[in-house]
């Protein structure tokens, strides 16, 4: 009888070939939120296995539709746009229950709950630039983007929650150029005074530590970005202790906390993981030393 018990145990334990399989997209933030899901589950006595950094949304969602991987944070407001292609809203409850409900559906992917943290795309200036032109808000840019250039992630240019959508909502204005750049560059050729306006998100450290102005977005065109784990029924089925493990995650990222750990990576050069792990010491999201 025991031996059975510890059995069934050690089956709660392991995932569809063994171990947990948590990926991730290519920028900062997601690597940080990877090793944390990453080290959440392993301090539960999961067998987990890292692939991060697999590329952009595409990639990560084939990844996860094929059991590639099993897992991987993502952002309510890039499932509605860019994966399930529906139109934008600004409820953020209403948001994520249409692409919880669309992801069980379509694909047979659980979203489990959403931090509070909202990483809703952005546009950013420095002061300089900001006072030189007189743009506080996006419709002001807008106004004055034949003289401005922009830069941001190549997808940009393509998403829908990106430049089409900017110009659907802001007077179908066009840019002097656009240069597409690794996530990394952005805000060093910003500074340098190489572009003009700078492609950002909400959770960005160098918006705070580089005195960078946010644009207001006065049409209210960018959606919620809540970010929360989407898991694949069939891992979750077998391993049902994920989402408690996952979920007490949740509420502990705001906003403000991820602007202060992605700068410890992007801005002081720290490891994703010894800057994830370090937080959920703090946290007391990990038992084991």
């Amino acid at each position: 009888m025991l031996a059975m018990l510890t059995a069934i145990a050690c089956d709660r334990n392991q995932g569809v070939d063994g171990t947990i399989k948590v990926g991730s997209k290519d920028f900062t933030e997601q690597f940080i939120l990877g090793e944390m899901y990453a080290l959440v589950l392993e301090d539960q006595g999961f067998p987990v296995e890292r692939k991060l950094n697999l590329g952009g949304t595409p990639v990560a969602q084939a990844a996860l539709e094929s059991g590639q991987i099993d897992l991987y944070p993502e952002y309510t407001g890039t499932a509605l746009l860019t994966v399930l292609k529906l139109p934008a809203t600004s409820n953020q409850q209403q948001v994520y229950q249409t692409v919880a409900d669309a992801y069980q559906q379509k694909f047979n992917l659980v979203w489990l709950e959403a931090a509070p943290l909202n990483n809703t795309q952005a546009l950013v200036m420095t002061k300089k630039g900001s006072g030189k032109y007189g743009v506080k808000t996006i419709s002001e840019m807008a106004a004055q983007a034949s003289e401005l250039t922009m830069i941001g992630p190549p997808e940009f240019e393509a998403r829908e929650d990106g430049l089409p959508g900017l110009q659907k909502a802001y007077s179908d204005f066009k840019l002097k150029q656009f240069i597409p750049a690794d996530p990394g560059l952005r805000y060093q050729i910003l500074k340098d005074g190489q572009a003009d306006v700078a492609v950002a998100f909400s959770t960005d450290g160098e918006i705070n530590a580089f005195e960078l102005v946010l644009l207001a977005d006065d049409q209210n065109f960018f959606p919620p970005y809540q970010v929360a784990p989407v898991v694949r029924q069939e891992t979750l089925t077998k391993n049902p202790g994920i989402s408690n493990a996952l979920n007490a995650l949740a509420p502990k990222l705001t906003n403000e906390t991820m602007q202060r750990l992605n700068y410890e990576v992007s801005g002081k050069k720290r490891e994703p993981a010894e800057v994830a792990k370090e937080f959920l010491a703090q946290e007391g999201l990990l038992k084991k030393p």
